[in-house]
């Protein structure tokens, strides 16, 4: 898919990218080794840049981890583009993501929680090139108290 299509898919879903964010601990954001792009995990933040803390079973239901999650789809594809050079459009496929969600010891919603970010690569890419492998689980809890955290790997074109 051209970087174009991408840009319009973005642009009708109202979809700013942000820039890349700076690594919070001794760590880079992304690293390619021969075709394959790894982005670190990005961790769900608010509008305001603060992070979108709480945990799932607790205080937070699967609708709000799945915007949670959805969010930080959107950071990812912004490192994604820095790692691409700026153009999306190299994306080969989104081949897998990880998924750690916040929660309880009894919630077991985590593959719902992670649909939020799934269904927006498959929405942005097409489903040829958006859909991929996933794991998600449950843990007891995230960086500065996130309720999900999500890592990347995509293949590029060369």
């Amino acid at each position: 898919m051209s970087a174009a299509a991408i840009q319009q898919r973005l642009d009708e879903l109202g979809i700013t990218l942000p820039a890349v964010a700076e690594p919070a601990a001794a760590y880079v954001p992304f690293v390619q080794t021969g075709q394959l792009v790894f982005i670190s995990g990005h961790i769900a933040k608010r509008p305001d840049g603060e992070p979108w803390t709480g945990q799932l079973g607790l205080n937070m239901d699967t609708a709000t981890g799945q915007q949670a999650a959805r969010a930080i789809a959107i950071d990812l594809m912004g490192t994604l583009k820095a790692a691409c050079g700026g153009d999306l459009g190299r994306v080969k496929r989104i081949v897998k993501l990880m998924s750690l969600v916040n929660s309880t010891p009894t919630f077991t919603e985590q593959h719902l929680v992670t649909n939020g970010a799934s269904e927006l690569f498959q929405a942005v890419f097409g489903t040829e090139v958006g859909s991929h492998a996933r794991s998600a689980f449950g843990v007891a809890q995230i960086p500065r108290g996130a309720c999900v955290e999500i890592e990347l790997i995509a293949e590029l074109a060369p």
